[in-house]
């Protein structure tokens, strides 16, 4: 396969059957957008396991995968699985498979409260390539959203002071 761009879509929880929760599916809805304005780019979805977000015998990218392919885009699309159980490994454990496609551009799927971590991370792994995050609003409660986003910038801020004690 060639491909001038992948859409890497990031993972998030599934219940214990591998119905994919709300931010899941969200973060699916935008893949297929992107798709659908793309449709010569691949798509790498990610997600292994792990107590916070799958806990099922198959990988969380296994059921974004499903998903996508029921929303109609072909299974001739998909690159395999990342299974990963982090923002961190998402991006890490994506460098074989991207290296693949050294000219492709990625586009980044994930949810608002997540995309400046997840910017940073891709940009730290991939500082060669074109990326863009492609970002859907997320449909929560205030204060569910509001403890999310304060994860997300503690997490950010975390990874940019290690970053600045290892130079």
């Amino acid at each position: 396969m060639t491909t001038s761009g992948v859409i890497v879509v990031l993972g998030s929880p599934n219940d214990i059957r591998g119905r994919l929760l709300s931010i899941a599916l969200e973060r699916c809805s935008q893949a297929l957008a992107e798709f659908k304005r793309n449709p010569e780019y691949a798509v790498l979805p990610t997600g292994g396991w792990g107590t916070h977000f799958n806990t099922t015998d198959k990988p969380h990218g296994f059921y974004v995968q499903q998903e996508l392919l029921n929303r109609g885009i072909p299974e001739s699309a998909f690159l395999p699985c990342v299974e990963s159980s982090n923002t961190i490994e998402d991006a890490t454990l994506a460098r074989p498979i991207l290296d693949l496609y050294p000219e492709s551009e990625l586009v980044v799927v994930t949810s608002d409260f997540h995309a400046l971590r997840a910017q940073y991370l891709f940009e730290r792994e991939f500082p060669e390539r074109r990326i863009t995050i492609s970002a859907i609003t997320t449909d929560l409660p205030p204060d569910k959203l509001a403890r999310l986003q304060e994860h997300e910038n503690k997490a950010l801020e975390r990874l940019k002071n290690q970053s600045t004690t290892k130079r």
